[in-house]
């Protein structure tokens, strides 16, 4: 069985960021996971040790964490890949693994960034290459992992399909000797942007490090569209992958009765 954690950066955001890893603990989850939970790449210390006693008040295990990726309701998606914001993204590396340290989160996100006009498409690839290579290294100081993913909508992301990420992740692997970097597998972004997803976890899954769902048409909770999510989740048990599965989908509704397609006793981390 999928071991569920919530995404509470979609999730409970009728609620105040801190109050929501509590509002997962009573909706039943042992476990949740933010995008970067901050304003800017470098917060106020005050506002990083809030959020560390807020994930350890509520008594939730923290299993992901994105790095620092722009303005997102701007339309940022990340900085990897961007030269002139290679000096926030890793100073947010720096201060998620201090984060990762204090909570025990181990998986890290790192987006890769739209594509810049103006800017030579290997410019951005030899930017992300070293963006991803510095991540790793700090990050494995606390035996963390980067993961890389696909995005699907209006923006110009630049990685849409499963084998746009393995590119990548063979790139830093082959150029820098980097081994702690993973494939996270968004179903919702891998099925709208056209992957045959039961293929790709098929071909890929030695690569997953984290899983993350929602239903489509309208990134919804499970049964609320057309993904067979259940069968691709059980071919991914049936692989071997014993890691998080993120619901990272938008509610219908109130985010807590989001779940009744999820038995409670199906909620908890163990």
């Amino acid at each position: 069985m999928p071991r569920f954690d919530v995404n509470c950066s979609i999730l409970f955001t009728e609620l105040p960021l801190l109050e929501r890893p509590a509002a997962a603990k009573a909706a039943g989850f042992d476990a949740v996971e933010f995008w970067w939970p901050f304003a800017s790449a470098v917060p106020p210390v005050s506002e990083m040790a809030a959020f560390i006693k807020a994930i350890r008040d509520a008594g939730v295990q923290l299993v992901g964490l994105n790095f620092f990726a722009g303005d997102m309701a701007g339309g940022d998606r990340g900085v990897v890949s961007w030269p002139a914001r290679s000096a926030e993204f890793r100073d947010s590396v720096e201060l998620a693994a201090e984060i990762g340290y204090a909570t025990g989160c181990r998986s890290f996100n790192a987006l890769y960034g739209n594509r810049i006009a103006y800017l030579d498409r290997e410019v951005q690839a030899e930017t992300a290459v070293a963006n991803l290579a510095f991540a790793a290294a700090a990050v494995s100081r606390i035996g963390g992992t980067v993961l890389v993913e696909p995005v699907s909508g209006p923006h110009p992301y630049q990685l849409r399909t499963a084998a746009d990420v393995v590119s990548v992740l063979d790139r830093v692997r082959t150029e820098r000797g980097v081994d702690n970097l993973a494939f996270l597998a968004d179903l919702y972004h891998l099925t709208v942007n056209g992957d045959d997803v039961s293929k790709v976890l098929k071909e890929h899954a030695d690569l997953i490090g984290h899983v993350q769902i929602a239903d489509a048409p309208g990134r919804h909770e499970p049964g609320s569209g057309d993904i067979d999510l259940d069968a691709l989740l059980n071919q991914l048990d049936q692989a071997g992958y014993d890691g998080w599965v993120g619901l990272e989908y938008i509610p219908s509704g109130a985010s807590a009765l989001s779940f009744d397609w999820l038995p409670r006793e199906w909620r908890k981390g163990s």
